[in-house]
């Protein structure tokens, strides 16, 4: 873990091409950007923000969340998913993640996500 003022978007997905655009936006905000498919062992730079993609990660966000919770505490949840599975949208908000949008919500709030911190 860090103690640098430098700060990561971590993305918990297996969406590559969104992966994309978000490490675009991360960039442009000075954040480092990690695509995850796991909760890593060690890490450089602490996370700023800890993002899980419902539509395929939606199995494993229970336990990343818990690991924020944990490990890093200081970060922001969001996690986000397909409008036609409110499942999924609503499980995670049972979770207790900062933020629960859909899909387009998200990509909405994408250009300036990390500059709002």
């Amino acid at each position: 873990m860090n103690t640098a003022t430098e700060t990561a978007v971590w993305f918990f997905s297996g969406d590559l091409l969104f992966a994309s655009r978000i490490q675009a936006a991360a960039e442009r905000a000075g954040c480092a950007f990690s695509l995850l498919g796991k909760w890593p062992e060690s890490w450089d730079v602490d996370p700023g923000w800890i993002i899980v993609d419902l539509a395929t990660r939606s199995g494993g966000a229970e336990a990343i969340y818990q690991s924020a919770k944990d490990l890093a505490t200081d970060a922001q949840t969001i996690a986000y998913g397909p409008h036609v599975q409110p499942a999924r949208l609503s499980k995670a908000r049972q979770l207790g993640f900062d933020l629960v949008l859909t899909r387009g919500q998200f990509d909405a709030a994408l250009p300036s996500l990390f500059t709002a911190s």
